[in-house]
C-alpha cells in the first residue's frame, strides 16, 4: 500500500489491532468491518475505508481473515520492524517508560535514556542504560536513531527537541506539557495528560448531571 494515509487513520489502526488481537483464539477465522465497527462504537463505513487502506483481504459477505488482517495492520504500522528510539529525561515517568517491556510488541526499542543529572546516570533499568546527555549525539548518529521520546519538564522540552532534530530524529513522542515548534517534515505526537483529564472530567460531569 503506497497511498498517503492521514494521522486520524493512523490513530485508529492500533485500536482495530488491539480489538482483533483480544478476540478469543478459538473464535471465527473471519470478521467483517461491520462487526468491528459495532464492537468499537464506530461507523462501519469509516472502518471499511480505513481497513481498505492497509489490506486488500476483504471479501464480500465473508469479511477479512482475522489473522491476515492482523498481519496487514502490523506490517503497515511497522510493528514487524523494530524502530530504535532514545528517551530524554530519566525522572519517574521516563524510567517507567524505559522499563516497560511491552513496547517491543509494537516494534519500538528504546536504546537508552539520557539525563543531565549526574545522579541519574550510569544506572540500568531492565538492561537499558541511563546515560549523560553528552553521549546523546554520538549514539543517535552511530545507530541512526529516528525516534525521540521527551519526558523532561516543559521549560526544557524545546531545547531537547531542537537537539534531537539536529541529530537526525524524524519523529518525536512528546510527554512534556508544552507545544513544540518543529520543521514541517518532523512528526510530533503529543501525550497531553491535562487534555486527557479534561475530556474525562467533562464526560463524568455530563454523566453525573444525567443521574
Amino acid at each position: 500500500m503506497t497511498q498517503k494515509i492521514s494521522n486520524s487513520v493512523l490513530k485508529r489502526l492500533p485500536v482495530y489491532l488491539s480489538y482483533l488481537k483480544a478476540l478469543p483464539m478459538d473464535g471465527s477465522e473471519n470478521i467483517s468491518a461491520t462487526t468491528i465497527a459495532n464492537a468499537l462504537n464506530m461507523g462501519d463505513v469509516q472502518v471499511r475505508k480505513d481497513l481498505a487502506m492497509v489490506s486488500n483481504g476483504g471479501r464480500p459477505k465473508v469479511g477479512y481473515n482475522r489473522a491476515g488482517l492482523i498481519g496487514d495492520i502490523e506490517q503497515f504500522l511497522g510493528y514487524d520492524n523494530t524502530n530504535d528510539a532514545v528517551l530524554i529525561g530519566a525522572g519517574k515517568l521516563g524510567r517507567a517508560l524505559l522499563g516497560y517491556s511491552g513496547f517491543s510488541e509494537y516494534g519500538l526499542n528504546i536504546l537508552a535514556a539520557f539525563d543531565t543529572r549526574e545522579e541519574y546516570t550510569d544506572e540500568n533499568e531492565n538492561g537499558k542504560p541511563i546515560l549523560p546527555m553528552s553521549r546523546l549525539d554520538e549514539l543517535c548518529k552511530t545507530r541512526k536513531v529516528l525516534i525521540g521520546i521527551i519526558t523532561v519538564p516543559a521549560a526544557s522540552a524545546q531545547a531537547v527537541c531542537d537537539r534531537l532534530i539536529a541529530n537526525g530524529i524524524k519523529a518525536i513522542w512528546n510527554y512534556a506539557p508544552t507545544h513544540l515548534d518543529v520543521p514541517p517534515h518532523i512528526l510530533v505526537q503529543n501525550e497531553n495528560m491535562a487534555t486527557s483529564l479534561a475530556v474525562l472530567s467533562k464526560h463524568l460531569s455530563a454523566q453525573i448531571k444525567n443521574y
